[in-house]
């Protein structure tokens, strides 16, 4: 079967910084996602489209294409409540924030017993990024996950 709208693709990955600096693996452990569905990079997905189970592919993003370009004036200053992944915080840490929009990744600048300071910005924006990925499995996605918007399973969402 091939990537299309509606399948459920499952796929390993390498992630470095265009110099070369490795950002991410998956380490064997493919990740699932609901092709066309937004669930992804769109770049990725249009990498993506068409492939099959066992097709290798890289990609070579610019900034635009994958997390956007930095904007300096994206500080915040929240409640450190908010902050989730770690009970305590240090400046460089990357912490979730629930959003209008969802979970967010930001960075910390600064931290204080009650408030910090955090950066609104994408860890990984205003960087070339070069995927490496290996198509595991592309399957048809049931109708659950058309109508929940995700790949169930095995490196998916777990309900």
């Amino acid at each position: 079967m091939q990537v299309e709208k509606n399948s459920v693709v499952r796929f390993e990955y390498t992630l470095h910084e265009t110099d070369g600096e490795l950002l991410e693996s998956t380490d064997g452990q493919a990740v699932a996602y609901l092709h066309g569905h937004k669930a992804m990079i769109p770049a990725i997905e249009e990498g993506l489209e068409g492939k099959q189970a066992g097709d290798e592919v890289k990609l070579s993003l610019a900034p635009e294409q994958a997390y956007g370009v930095r904007r300096e004036e994206a500080q915040e200053r929240i409640s450190v409540k908010h902050l989730q992944g770690a009970k305590t915080w240090k400046p460089g840490m990357v912490a979730l924030v629930q959003t209008e929009q969802g979970p967010r990744q930001v960075t910390i600048l600064k931290v204080g017993k009650f408030m910090a300071t955090i950066d609104t910005n994408h860890p990984y924006a205003g960087k070339h990024l070069d995927f490496d990925l290996k198509i595991v499995e592309v399957r048809a996605a049931t109708e659950e996950e058309i109508a929940h918007g995700h790949a169930h399973g095995a490196g998916g969402h777990q309900h």
